[in-house]
């Protein structure tokens, strides 16, 4: 076990390399943010990760003798522009909470942040939206205003509590 997970993480950091080397060259993402922002979620915060294709969430954390689902997004936040979007959330899956992993330009988690499945309902239902409303789509801002970081550590002053 310790030594698939040692070639794991091998694995991840060539992935990592080559992704920020294809982006250099092509002026576009590889297309393995995803995956990535899931390894990082569950190597920072200690989550089992599900099967691949796992309808509605990507990992599981027990808190307190309970299992949460949890679905997971990634983002490179590769400058400052504002209205930058996460994946698609889909309310009709069973799923607990939505952690969000912002990665550099390494793709090395900078945050996670988590909000509850009930705020981001409200977020992606409130009218005026298309984006949110019709592909479930909400921007990285609104996201940390409706939820809180939890890595690296509680920032109390971000956010909502959820």
């Amino acid at each position: 076990m310790q030594q698939n997970q040692q070639e794991f993480e091998e694995l991840l950091a060539k992935i990592k390399a080559l992704a920020k080397r294809y982006r250099d060259v092509r002026g576009r993402p590889l297309g393995v943010t995803g995956e990535v922002a899931e390894c990082e979620a569950a190597r920072l915060l200690g989550l089992a990760l599900t099967d691949a294709r796992n309808p509605g969430f990507d990992a599981v954390r027990t808190d307190a003798g309970r299992t949460v689902k949890l679905q997971i997004k990634g983002r490179c936040l590769l400058n400052k522009k504002s209205g930058q979007r996460i994946g698609r959330i889909d309310l009709t899956k069973k799923w607990d909470a939505v952690l969000l992993v912002l990665l550099d330009d390494d793709l090395n988690a900078t945050e996670i942040w988590e909000a509850k499945h009930d705020k981001i309902e409200d977020a992606l239902t409130k009218p005026g939206s298309k984006a949110r409303n019709e592909r479930g789509a909400l921007s990285v801002s609104k996201f940390r205003s409706i939820g809180r970081r939890i890595w690296p550590g509680d920032d109390s002053g971000c956010g909502s509590t959820v």
